[in-house]
Formats: structure tokens, sequence, C-alpha cells
């Protein structure tokens, strides 16, 4: 009964909303397939057929329930030079290799890696993806007849007018068909589907990549799967953040790892390159109602359905509506609320938001903007931290013996700052150092405190230190020198 019901409830419990928002997303697809097989390099059937056979595979073995993978930007831009210099089945041998390294990272539980990426980075993330998705349509836009804004003007109209009177049938949709009547009717002349390349009318079939199983392979793709692994999983990651705040739900990050690597593993064994979840489409899912596995199912399943039977009609579709779909896509997924914030927020953290943003949109490298942000975002928090450091002291009466008390966090960043806090050269005969309010994180804490009581004898002066907590006194056990018989030695490097 336990089985049964989760099933239904990941599956069958938004049965017509899930159903009609895959129908939206496989029409959606259908436009970004064609242009990433072009990014790559490939014929648009590459494309075509890796979005069909991720979103089909990935609805089963994915983490994130509603979430749309299929072939991105983000992965097609790696394989272009490796198809340039060895074609189009290294690129599925690569492919391959890369979900399979996608799996050993979910079994590595790297989802756990989430943790480190801070909200200032998800949100220049999902800005960054914003200008992107919105940039991409630029080239429907420039240099096109003026019967193509009149039609995608007629569209954001639809997308955002007809909810006020029926949310039964997703708007993109009625966007869709209205559109594509009004193309035909009239025989304006806008770009179609069509213009952009052939559609398969063949299922994709299974096969092996046709290179040689050896090490000379293994070392020319290795490099573009780790980096297609990488950057597929980093963007999969932070897509599942953003549909889990969208839908308040929590998703199964490792799950979702290894999902998508036996996803590209199918991907490649039929004839397509690899994909990992997409920003934009999963915006178009959830605001079209999708929330089950199911209008993931749908999504491909129904695309392999318009391709096959329906491969000619779907090549009518004017570009100014899917172009319109999109334009509210990339206005949905802007954060407009973090330009408010950039005035209220902590300066660090508009700094952090604003590079990775910034980096993203200036390399169309999704992997090195949110590298950028976290780099960024520890560096300013360990600075913050380190400003947490008092070190206060008291000389006894006699003046003989000084008693320190360090407060705060010890470690790398606040080193220096608590070496010049000691004054070596006053003569004292005693030195007491009271570490109970003080924490050591690591080595060069350690090496600090060391460094301090050397010193300290050096000068003839008896050093005690106190007040070690327990992490403090088991990292101290196990790497402090000072005291042992050549610690002179082994702190000042003499």
């Amino acid at each position: 009964m336990r089985f049964i019901h989760t099933i239904r409830q990941n599956w069958f419990s938004n049965l017509p909303s899930d159903v009609l928002a895959g129908i939206v997303v496989a029409l959606a697809l259908i436009p970004e397939a064609i242009g990433f097989s072009i990014i790559a390099g490939v014929d648009p059937r590459v494309g075509l057929y890796a979005s069909v056979v991720i979103a089909m595979v990935i609805s089963f073995a994915g983490g994130r329930p509603a979430m749309i993978s299929a072939a991105t930007a983000a992965t097609a831009v790696l394989f272009g030079t490796l198809v340039r210099e060895h074609g189009l089945q290294y690129l599925l041998a690569a492919t391959i290799l890369a979900g399979i390294i996608q799996i050993l990272a979910g079994w590595l539980r790297v989802g756990l890696l989430m943790r480190f990426v801070s909200r200032s980075v998800m949100t220049g993330f999902v800005n960054a993806l914003a200008i992107l998705i919105f940039m991409a349509q630029l080239p429907e836009l420039i240099g096109v007849t003026a019967q193509t804004y009149v039609m995608v003007a007629a569209g954001l109209a639809i997308i955002y007018l007809v909810p006020r009177l029926t949310t039964m049938v997703p708007s993109p949709l009625i966007c869709i068909l209205i559109l594509t009547g009004i193309a035909l009717a009239s025989g304006m002349d806008v770009r179609t589907v069509s213009d952009l390349g052939e559609l398969p009318n063949a299922l994709p079939m299974l096969l092996l990549p046709d290179v040689p199983f050896n090490l000379e392979t293994l070392w020319i793709i290795l490099p573009t799967s780790i980096a297609v692994g990488a950057v597929g999983l980093l963007e999969s990651l932070l897509t599942a953040s953003i549909v889990d705040d969208m839908t308040d739900t929590r998703s199964d990050k490792n799950r979702e790892s290894v999902g998508q690597g036996i996803a590209n593993i199918a991907s490649g064994f039929f004839g397509g390159m690899a994909g990992c979840a997409m920003i934009g489409q999963s915006v178009i899912n959830v605001r079209s109602g999708g929330r089950t596995r199911l209008s993931t199912f749908v999504a491909g399943a129904f695309l392999l359905f318009l391709l096959l039977a329906l491969g000619e009609w779907v090549g009518l579709i004017p570009m100014p509506a899917l172009v319109a779909i999109m334009v509210m896509v990339s206005i949905s997924t802007f954060n407009w609320r973090s330009l408010g914030e950039l005035r209220h927020h902590p300066r660090r953290s508009s700094v952090v938001m604003l590079a990775t943003v910034a980096t993203v949109v200036g390399t169309h490298n999704l992997a090195l903007g949110v590298g950028v942000g976290v780099l960024l975002s520890g560096i300013f928090f360990a600075w913050k931290v380190s400003q947490i450091l008092r070190v206060s002291s008291t000389l006894s009466t006699d003046a003989s013996a000084r008693h320190y008390r360090i407060e705060g966090q010890v470690f790398f960043a606040s080193a220096e700052a608590l070496l010049d806090a000691f004054d070596f050269a006053e003569p004292l005969e005693r030195v007491r150092i009271d570490l109970r309010e003080a924490h050591i994180w690591d080595l060069t804490g350690v090496a600090t405190i060391d460094k301090i009581v050397v010193k300290f004898r050096q000068a003839g002066a008896a050093v005690e230190v106190e007040g070690l907590n327990e992490a403090s006194a088991t990292i101290m056990d196990k790497f402090a020198v000072h005291d042992q018989p050549d610690a002179m030695d082994k702190v000042l490097g003499h």
C-alpha cells in the first residue's frame, strides 16, 4: 500500500496540470535542442534525441520531481572542440563517460557541497541565467520583419493576460496555438521551427560509439567528460534548489546526481549528447502547473511524439511564439527584488552577487561564475570571522608575569593579527596564555600558538597554555611542537 501511495503521489497526484505542462515544455524544447546542437557542431537530431532520452530517463531516476533535464547550452559549448577534432562518435563516448563520472559523484554525496553555495551566489546564478536566456533570443529579434515584433508582442500579451481569464490551460500553450493559427492563415513572413534545421523522423537507435576502446581514446575524451560532468551537476543541483524554493518542497541532491549520470549514459547510447537540468524549461513547467515526475516524462514523450507524428506541423510553429515564451521565462526567472536589495544588503553580499552575474554573462560559463562567487564568499567570510579576535592582558603587581586572554577564532586569516598582539620584548619571568574563549581551527592556528610559546621561551619566560576546549586540545595534542625538545628549531626554522 505504501508503494502504491508513493507512486500515486510522485506520478498521478496532479494529472491534468502535469500533462498540459509537459506538452508546453516539449514545444519549448525543440528550438532550444536544435540551437544547442548547432553550438556543439552536430546534426540537430543529436540534441533532439538527447532531450527526449534525458527527460524520460530522469523522470524515473532523478531526485527532483517536475524539474526538466535535456540538452543544454552549458554542456553543448564544451563539446565544440572535441567534435571538430575527432567527430560525433567521440562526443557520444564522452557523454557516456560524463554520465559515469556523475554517478560516482552522486555516490560520493557531492550534493552536500550545495551547502557551501551562499544565497548571494544563488541569486547571481539565477539572474545570470535569466540574462543569458534573454540574450539567446536576440538572434530572433535582430534584423527581422516588423511582423515578427508584432507577433512577439501578441504572444507576450496572451501569456500574461490569459491567466486572468482562466488557468485551466497553460497560457504558453495557448500562445503557441493562436500564433501558429495566425501565421498559417495570414501567410506572414516570420521564421518557423523548420527554418532551424531538419527534424528527425525515426526513433533513436541503441548503439555503441564507434571509437577504439583503448587508453588513447580515454585520454582524448576524459578532459571533456570531466568538464561536462562537473558543469552538468552544478547546473542541475542549483536548478534543483531553485525548483525547491518555487514549489516549497525538498529534493534529493545525491539521487539527482546519480540520475543525471544515468540519463546521460542512456543519451550517449541512443545517439544524443550530454545534458543537464534546464532552468528555463523547469520554470515553464512549474509556472504551467507541473509538480510531479509525470510532467517531466510527458515533456520527453510528447517531444518524441511531435517529432515522429507531427514533425511537419511542428515545423510550422512560428519562432515569435517560442521567443515570447522564453522572454516570459527570463522575466520571471530574474530576481527583480535583488536590484532593490543592493542598497540594503551588506556590500560584500552584493559584490558576490554582481561578480557571479558578470562572470557568467561575460564567459557564458556557469561553473566559472559560480566558482568565482563561492570563492569570494569564502574570502569575505574568512575575513569577517578573522575580525572576531580579541587579545587582552594583565600584568602582575611585581611586573614579572603577564596573563594573556585570547577571545575569538584562531585560524589562517587571524594568525598574523594574533601574533602581532603579543610583546615578546617585554622582560617577563612567566607568561600565562588563556584560551578558554578561543577556538583553534587549523594547522596555521596551531603553528601560531607554537610560535608565541617558543618566542616567549626564547626570551627567557616560562609559558603556560591553558583553557583549551576539547576540539582545540585535540588538534594541539596532535600537531603542536612547542613542548618537544627541538621546538625552537621546528618552529623558527633554525
